[in-house]
């Protein structure tokens, strides 16, 4: 990356790289580091001599990275502010980290899911003290919701992106990576919100400019890829994917500039084209990836020429597959 260029990115960047280690402070305490494993057999699947380093969010305590980002959203605010309570609007891993650091600090939680989310990480809410709240038919439905319940409850709203501390509590992933290999020359990262991609931006603008980050949607929810094609935030799109950590129908105010100055590249990949990656990593690594979690895969079988001998990053950001979409992965 020019110099020029990593100037602008910076101006950019909604949070900086002591924000992000001041984040790896706090989280230190509660999360140990994630394993980065190599795989032969990934290897040799995505051919054209690419080195995947494969990023295990999956093995946090909530099964996603996003334990990252709603703890240290958490842990960032003031005691005073915490005894207040919170909410946030999330499709289920959002929620997690947020309940996950409510119990940590006994901060009252109450969570927004769209009507008919995974039920699994329904549960999974609950069972850590949260209040759930089942609202609206899509996310960008339940976000606006949240709002509302936020304003008549006096709560404040944690959201999964517009937050600076989210999106710093996500760059401390790419500074695991970078401590784990230091040789890393391209991540591949699933976008929904964007704070992985803004976290893995800020660090690597710091630390390591000439490193590319790839970012991965679901062709079913394409306005985080429509936003950055065009140059300018598209919002209430339609969202047709099972990916629900990738099903957003806007792209946003916080994230967006980076997201536009600092990527290599977008790509998007079908519904189809996850289930095989969740099949694959299910078969070579003995890991469940959700839809979302498997994304960062099967856009790196995409990118493979372009990755050429590349050492090469890449997330299982998640891994809450719900039981139906596992037997359809699995059983078709």
């Amino acid at each position: 990356m020019s110099v020029s260029r990593g100037a602008a990115l910076a101006a950019v960047l909604p949070v900086t790289l002591d924000d992000v280690r001041a984040a790896e402070a706090r989280l230190r305490a509660h999360l140990a580091p994630t394993p980065l494993r190599r795989y032969a057999q990934l290897d040799a699947l995505v051919g054209h001599g690419v080195q995947l380093h494969v990023k295990h969010e999956n093995h946090q305590p909530t099964q996603s990275f996003k334990i990252r980002n709603g703890l240290n959203a958490i842990l960032g605010r003031t005691p005073e502010q915490r005894a207040r309570g919170v909410i946030a609007a999330s499709t289920g891993n959002h929620g997690q980290g947020v309940a996950f650091g409510g119990r940590l600090t006994g901060t009252p939680v109450t969570i927004c899911v769209p009507v008919g989310n995974n039920p699994e990480k329904n549960a999974a809410i609950r069972a850590l003290g949260a209040e759930l709240v089942e609202v609206g038919a899509t996310y960008d439905e339940t976000v606006q919701a949240c709002g509302r319940m936020a304003d008549e409850r006096g709560l404040a709203v944690l959201h999964s992106t517009n937050d600076p501390l989210v999106v710093a509590g996500a760059g401390t992933m790419t500074l695991e990576i970078l401590a784990q290999e230091p040789g890393i020359e391209a991540v591949v990262i699933a976008l929904g919100g964007g704070s992985q991609s803004v976290g893995a931006l800020t660090v690597l603008n710091a630390l390591k400019p000439d490193v590319k980050v790839y970012a991965v949607g679901a062709a079913g929810a394409p306005a985080q890829y429509d936003s950055w094609v065009r140059g300018a935030i598209q919002r209430g799109q339609p969202v047709e994917t099972f990916a629900e950590g990738i099903a957003t129908g806007s792209a946003y105010d916080l994230t967006f500039p980076a997201l536009r100055e600092g990527l290599s590249d977008f790509i998007k990949v079908s519904d189809a084209e996850m289930y095989q990656a969740i099949r694959d990593l299910l078969r070579i690594t003995h890991n469940v990836a959700e839809g979302a979690g498997a994304a960062g895969f099967a856009g790196v079988r995409k990118l493979a020429p372009r990755l050429e001998g590349k050492k090469v990053a890449v997330m299982i950001c998640g891994g809450n597959l719900s039981e139906k979409d596992l037997r359809v992965a699995v059983c078709g």
